[in-house]
């Protein structure tokens, strides 16, 4: 949307070059050549002003959505990331467990069966 909206805003200021470049109502445009009254000038402004506005509109909503896909990336990111984080306290957790687990086993093993 955004390129679209671009485009679209290159053409419209394109047309208005095109407009204040030329020194009478006669243009001339990928060969042809155009010659326009007064209705026919206000009508092709109007037109202008139409792809402008809608181009800037393009442009904004573009960058609007794109604001928002980044935010919700960021905002999966860090949850993901504290997600990771929890997972590693856990992990430490269950580690210090089991090596509290082994060494009482080992304790016991030292003393024998018949506790001495």
């Amino acid at each position: 949307m955004i390129l679209l909206g671009l485009l679209l805003v290159l053409l419209a200021v394109g047309a208005v070059a095109l407009v204040l470049t030329e020194e009478t109502s006669r243009y001339i445009l990928f060969g042809y050549t155009f010659e326009l009254n007064h209705l026919e000038m206000f009508l092709a402004g109007a037109a202008t002003a139409a792809v402008l506005v809608l181009g800037l509109w393009l442009l904004s909503s573009g960058s609007r959505r794109t604001a928002r896909q980044r935010r919700r990336l960021r905002s999966a990111r860090a949850e993901a990331s504290s997600r990771v984080a929890q997972l590693e306290d856990e992990k430490r957790d269950l580690e210090r467990r089991l090596e509290r687990e082994h060494t009482t086993s080992d304790r016991l093993v030292a003393r024998g069966p018949d506790g001495s």
